[in-house]
């Protein structure tokens, strides 16, 4: 293994688990937007998921592109079909970051009518994904 691999590697979990964190504290934020009824409170809420969601992408794209040199450079998972299994819920995180951002901007417009507690449900999804890929990488089956 030479340096530039594992610095590479290095990154891409640190910009990963950053990510994640994100993306399990908005949807906590979300909770209790959906369930606010002080206004103050609830544009102090607004303001904190509106600064996250920025950071969250921030963080999200040099954590994809450091993966992609991963793969595409270093050819981390070449020829495995557990790669191929990765990148669908790669994408399926992706694609929650972007449910994210929709659901912040009817939070926005104050047309939000979801439950604190589909909230809560929804919470849960990236915690099923990062397991999920977490196997596939370690496990690479």
């Amino acid at each position: 293994m030479n340096n530039a691999y594992l610095w590479v590697k290095t990154f891409h979990i640190v910009f990963i688990t950053s990510w994640f964190a994100g993306l399990f504290y908005l949807p906590r934020i979300f909770v209790n937007l959906a369930e606010e009824k002080n206004s103050d409170a609830y544009a102090r809420l607004l303001d904190m998921a509106d600064r996250l969601f920025r950071f969250m992408t921030i963080l999200a794209v040099p954590a994809v592109l450091l993966g992609l040199t991963l793969w595409l450079y270093f050819g981390i998972g070449a020829g495995g079909i557990w790669m191929h299994a990765k990148l669908f819920f790669v994408i399926l995180v992706i694609g929650y970051h972007h449910a994210c951002l929709s659901l912040l901007k009817k939070f926005r417009a104050g047309v939000n009518n979801r439950s604190g507690v589909w909230f809560r449900w929804f919470n849960e999804v990236p915690v099923i994904l990062l397991v999920i890929i977490v196997v596939l990488v370690l496990f690479k089956p």
